[in-house]
């Protein structure tokens, strides 16, 4: 009897019988938290499930004790006022390596010493932003001004460290938080990242506020007869490579796409590689166990921020579904889903803690991992 013969006679089936999962309609009213929103949401459809679902794979790779997140992130979030929600994260406890644009990192500093972003206003032509010291960011406004603080502060960090150290990305953050930490006291990614110990990378660093300045100081060294700061981005490299290899399990939560996304995600590739070449003594496949990204680029745009997890598993930088993965994906401005999902999940670990994380080998910048 074929499929229509079916339907004819009317044996349709019910749902239950194939084991599909109900619906259920969104209650507002019913909804007393915003983790009791978000559960709700991942009972309905389309971009409300999918929150709903980002918030359990959350939930699950901070919860697992074996699992080291790590949170990469593109976009203009920190003008965006996210700031304090990467904060949060660290300070919780939710990841441990951040990878971000070289810009996300510098507009947060500026946030974190205590300097205001505007909302533009549209009636102000963008000519006239630019006369006044304004740098339009969509609908907020980044002050000349404020990046000017942003070059006295790493300049000041400078001025303290030894000029024969090559730097890197994760240093130079490293060193100031420990100096916003002294000298303005306050709330913000780098502070809490050097509290927590967790490393913030940014593998495009000359793509930001914080590269050109330190372009700029060492050529001011040059012209007085002074040695330029060495920099070395594959100090980054290995270091990350050190600690993803050292980790138990991974796990990634992503806003945007972009270099972040990529750079952190080739852990996998590169182990393989090295593992072929015969550079490292043990064979270790690299791949996350979990992953969550909020982003609203469709895939046909062809950036990697459209890249998605199934498309990852076949270059060996994620654990497929039938293997164990666990990956959500939303398409959606991170502005309104991500704040919603870390805070529903944030409620969940009040309810119930989760278990401390597994200590992993100790990781040195500078040391390769073999």
């Amino acid at each position: 009897m074929g499929p229509m013969e079916v339907r004819e006679q009317g044996r349709y089936h019910d749902g239950h019988q194939d084991g599909l999962e109900p619906l259920q309609p969104l209650d507002v009213a019913a909804c007393e938290s915003v983790d009791a929103l978000v559960r709700a949401m991942a009972r309905t459809s389309f971009g409300g499930r999918k929150t709903g679902e980002a918030a359990d794979v959350l939930e699950a790779m901070v919860r697992d004790p074996d699992c080291t997140v790590v949170l990469t992130l593109s976009g203009a979030m920190t003008i965006a006022k996210m700031g304090l929600v990467i904060s949060e994260m660290i300070d919780r406890g939710m990841v441990q390596v951040i990878v971000s644009t070289g810009a996300l990192v510098a507009h947060g500093l500026i946030e974190g010493a205590g300097n205001l972003h505007f909302k533009h206003d549209p009636r102000r032509s963008d000519l006239d932003n630019y006369r006044d010291g304004y740098n339009r960011v969509y609908d907020t406004l980044e002050l000349e001004a404020n990046l000017d603080d942003c070059e006295a502060i790493l300049r000041a960090v400078l001025a303290e460290v030894d000029p024969g150290e090559v730097l890197c990305s994760s240093r130079i953050h490293e060193l100031i938080g420990a100096w916003l930490l002294e000298h303005r006291p306050g709330r913000g990614i780098l502070q809490s990242a050097y509290q927590k110990k967790v490393p913030v990378f940014a593998p495009a660093f000359t793509d930001s506020e914080l590269g050109l300045d330190l372009a700029l100081y060492n050529r001011e060294r040059r012209r007085d007869g002074f040695p330029p700061h060495p920099f070395d981005p594959y100090l980054d490299l290995e270091y990350y490579m050190a600690l993803g290899c050292a980790a138990h399990k991974l796990g990634v939560f992503t806003i945007g796409g972009g270099v972040p996304r990529n750079w952190a995600q080739e852990i996998g590739p590169m182990v393989e590689l090295l593992h072929a070449r015969g550079l490292v003594a043990t064979p270790a496949a690299r791949r996350f166990h979990y992953g969550v990204r909020i982003c609203p680029e469709p895939v046909h745009w062809g950036g990697l921020s459209g890249c998605t997890y199934r498309e990852g598993v076949s270059w060996g930088k994620f654990v497929p579904a039938e293997e164990g993965g666990l990956t959500a994906e939303v398409p959606a401005d991170a502005t309104i889903a991500w704040p919603l999902v870390v805070r529903a999940v944030l409620e969940r670990l009040e309810r119930d803690p989760p278990p401390p994380k597994r200590p992993t080998p100790p990781v040195k910048r500078g040391v390769l991992w073999t």
